[in-house]
């Protein structure tokens, strides 16, 4: 559903919000292995997520890292999407189709729209902190076993 970066986005993310305190940061190495992603890969994207302090945060230098502040532990999953530039995916026709509509249709869109629905709702009401407790309450992982 959607690129791998920004399937390891949100792995990293909810590591960063599993692992993480201002005081607390981890680094480069630490989330690359929890998340099962080449290091340079996973620089890359924290990058991408530390743009304008949208998602998560940095401090540079040997006791430096990265970590979430509790403003956005509360954001929507969906602000990774967005940050990665993949919020629209859920909005878009499941064929690709630009003009697909309820009265402009694609073969795919009566039955696909109550599923878009649910997953719209599902990515704008849980929070990055929600993914990080069900993490940490087990039973449930960030990479391949």
């Amino acid at each position: 559903m959607f690129s791998k970066a920004t399937e390891y986005a949100l792995r990293a993310t909810i590591y960063i919000a599993q692992t993480t305190t201002e005081d607390n940061k981890c680094s480069i190495d630490d989330i690359a292995r929890a998340i099962d992603s080449p290091v340079s890969f996973t620089a890359k994207i924290l990058q991408t997520l530390r743009r304008d302090n949208k998602v998560i945060r940095s401090v540079p230098g040997p006791n430096g890292g990265f970590y979430i502040t509790d403003k956005c532990r509360n954001k929507p999953v969906r602000a990774v999407l967005d940050v990665m530039g993949e919020g629209q995916v859920l909005e878009k026709c499941v064929l690709g189709l630009h003009k697909c509509s309820g009265t402009n249709p694609c073969p795919m869109h009566n039955q696909y729209k109550e599923i878009k629905e649910q997953l719209i709702e599902l990515f704008d009401s849980r929070t990055i902190q929600d993914l990080a407790d069900d993490i940490n309450k087990g039973g449930k992982f960030l990479k391949s076993r």
